[in-house]
């Protein structure tokens, strides 16, 4: 051991896939595993720092936008200006643009420090910022992209999340136009615009632990394929993950047919460099040829059940695609649920309410657990949403990871075998008693002024 070694001692630890037992967790200076040893001796533990409840991994959270933490809980009254038969996706889109178009970088900062916190408490240790919201807010004086950008970076650094920020391309209002509508206005860039966006961000944040950078497109609706290209170009020459909405909402399945012929990940798969990099978030609407054809591409789907459920969406055909093979991560997307176990939970519950079975997820991996299954593959999902090493409890992956309370209500008693699935599928959730990044413990739970600074800021949004 190296004197800059930090060591742990955990009872129970979750090592690839199964729980194992009397874990030495060593952490170099890097802040990454660099020694994971079951079994270990008194001898061997002497002196490592006891973590006194079931250790599991840190998981990404791969599709976030931070800013729509501001609507969690103010969309769920139908509008009497749309009417009953109307209230979708397309409707919840005018009233997150009632938030979208009036933050500040400073009330951004505030709210995505709060949400983090939240996240942290939820078992994340890593969020990719899907981030659009690059010019100024509805009459507020012209200000450079990066300040908001920035302010997503501060609120991370705050509160010891790590972050991939995602500068989003975003062009035009739907397929067929060619400018972007009024309240759209704030998400203007264009393929230079995000590149230099990348740069600026980059250089701004070296020597800052936990930050990184990808593009994404923001969806085929909102970006034409000469766009596209040149953006999936520059992330290829800079080794970049990719994120891309696709085929969430059946009208933009219409739609995209009227205008290419062809439905939108049938389209992304013929036009575009797809590969192992590329993130496809939400594709709900798929067929059994488009999602052989993601898989075969090694692209990862990041699914948002929780959101996918809230818009009414759909549910996305998960068994076809594990049985395919696929690789797959999580996101909490809009944040109406910040908990990645709520998300595996909803996932399953959803493929089981439509296939009328139980256990679902247990006949999509190698284990006969649902929740394990469920776990693995979303750890694996994290690489590709970040392009950082993630997703375990594996030697050179950051050591990111989660002490669970083993006197919380939802495991009080039950069999250390048996801890995940509790943990997944037995409501209340089961907060961590303690979380770390890199192997340093964080904060996750919101101070008086994290709170405060939320709270002023709704108020400023909502009441002003």
């Amino acid at each position: 051991m190296r004197p800059t070694d930090t060591r742990f001692f955990a009872p129970q630890a979750w090592v690839n896939g199964v729980w194992a037992y009397d874990v030495l967790l060593t952490v170099d200076a890097t802040g990454h595993w660099s020694g994971i040893a079951p079994g270990a001796t008194l001898a061997q533990r002497a002196g490592a720092q006891l973590l006194a409840g079931p250790v599991l991994p840190g998981v990404v959270n791969a599709h976030s936008h931070a800013f729509q933490r501001a609507i969690a809980g103010l969309t769920e009254q139908r509008s009497s200006a749309t009417g009953a038969s109307s209230d979708d996706f397309w409707s919840w889109r005018e009233r997150m643009y009632a938030a979208a178009l009036r933050i500040s970088p400073e009330q951004l900062e505030h709210i995505a420090a709060l949400l983090y916190t939240e996240l942290l408490a939820g078992g994340y240790t890593q969020v990719c910022e899907f981030h659009y919201l690059h010019n100024a807010a509805f009459g507020a004086p012209v200000a450079p992209a990066l300040d908001m950008s920035m302010a997503l970076v501060r609120a991370a650094q705050r509160v010891g999340m790590g972050i991939t920020l995602l500068p989003t391309l975003y062009m035009r209002s739907g397929f067929g136009a060619s400018t972007l509508r009024t309240d759209q206005q704030r998400f203007a860039s264009t393929p230079a615009s995000i590149c230099r966006l990348v740069d600026d961000v980059q250089a701004q944040t070296q020597g800052m632990a936990h930050v990184n950078v990808g593009v994404a497109a923001h969806s085929l609706r909102a970006a034409d394929a000469p766009a596209i290209a040149e953006l999936a170009q520059f992330a290829h020459n800079r080794g970049l993950p990719v994120h891309i909405h696709i085929a969430e909402q059946e009208q933009e399945i219409k739609d995209c047919i009227a205008h290419t012929g062809q439905r939108p990940v049938q389209w992304l798969l013929e036009n575009a460099p797809v590969n192992d990099r590329w993130n496809l978030v939400h594709a709900t609407h798929t067929t059994a040829q488009e999602l052989a054809g993601v898989a075969q591409t090694g692209a990862s789907i990041v699914i948002c059940p929780s959101t996918e459920a809230n818009l009414g969406d759909g549910v996305f055909d998960f068994s076809a695609y594990c049985a395919l093979g696929g690789r797959w991560s999580v996101g909490s997307d809009s944040h109406v649920t910040r908990s990645w176990t709520e998300e595996l939970r909803l996932l399953e519950y959803g493929q089981r309410l439509v296939q009328k079975k139980r256990n679902v997820a247990a006949r999509c991996g190698p284990s006969t657990s649902s929740a394990a299954n469920l776990l693995e593959a979303a750890l694996a999902g994290g690489h590709a949403a970040t392009a950082q090493p993630l997703g375990g409890l594996q030697i050179g992956k950051r050591a990111d990871f989660l002490v669970l309370d083993s006197h919380a209500s939802a495991l009080l008693g039950v069999p250390a075998d048996h801890v995940l699935d509790a943990l997944v599928f037995s409501s209340p959730d089961a907060a961590p008693q303690a979380v770390y990044v890199a192997g340093k413990a964080v904060a996750h739970r919101a101070g008086a002024a994290l709170a405060s600074a939320f709270a002023q800021t709704m108020d400023a949004l909502w009441y002003a």
